[in-house]
């Protein structure tokens, strides 16, 4: 006895493998038909099964429109119809996107974050005044508190101030204010405190579970 086995490294390659075979033989069936009624009658039945085999396409604007580029596409673009939308173009689908930039880092100081960039450079849009100055020192502030996050226990307020020059072009000089930042045992305090507020916390939650 002899048996014809197909093996799926012998059958055509799938465009759309999401679909399955029966729906890629029935886009064949529908290029092959010999007038265009025939086409456009099929054409939207197929549409239909595509429709129910992906359900969750009905969450997406505009799938009906999705499902005839996807019918298009897997017919090799061959597929003459009464689309009721724009045929996609193969020129258009291997089109390869623009190369997004690689993210960079705000500055040398990772443990500042992108968030400080961004503080800094809203506060060179604002005029001098006392709010402005306000601003730069919350800005110090937490620029010490990531410091201390990151670094070590203790840290002079001039290498914040140095910091601060640096990440705001030479614009921002507040190295020779007589005005100090928060103390660093003041924000050491306030981080332990947060600590064991999160511990307690967790402790409660478990106790209350039990």
């Amino acid at each position: 006895m002899t048996f014809d086995l197909e093996y799926n490294s012998e059958r055509t390659k799938l465009i759309i493998p999401e679909y399955g075979r029966h729906i890629q033989k029935l886009v064949d069936h529908c290029v092959s038909l010999p007038t265009k009624e025939e086409r456009n009658t099929m054409a939207k039945a197929i549409i239909d099964v595509m429709g129910n085999l992906q359900p969750h396409l009905r969450d997406v604007p505009d799938f009906k429109h999705k499902l005839w580029d996807q019918l298009h596409i897997m017919s090799d673009f061959k597929l003459d119809v009464d689309s009721p939308y724009e045929q996609p173009s193969k020129e258009e689908l291997r089109e390869k996107p623009d190369s997004l930039p690689y993210p960079k880092s705000a500055s040398k100081y990772r443990f500042y974050g992108t968030n400080i960039q961004t503080m800094i450079d809203v506060a060179l849009t604002w005029d001098e005044g006392d709010m402005k100055e306000a601003l730069v020192y919350t800005i110090a502030n937490h620029m010490k508190k990531c410091y201390l996050n990151w670094n070590k226990d203790n840290v002079d307020d001039i290498v914040i101030f140095d910091h601060l020059f640096e990440l705001s072009d030479g614009k921002i000089d507040y190295r020779g204010k007589e005005d100090e930042l928060v103390d660093s045992k003041l924000l050491l305090r306030t981080r332990s405190t947060q600590g064991k507020k999160k511990t307690n916390t967790n402790k409660n939650t478990k106790n209350r579970k039990k």
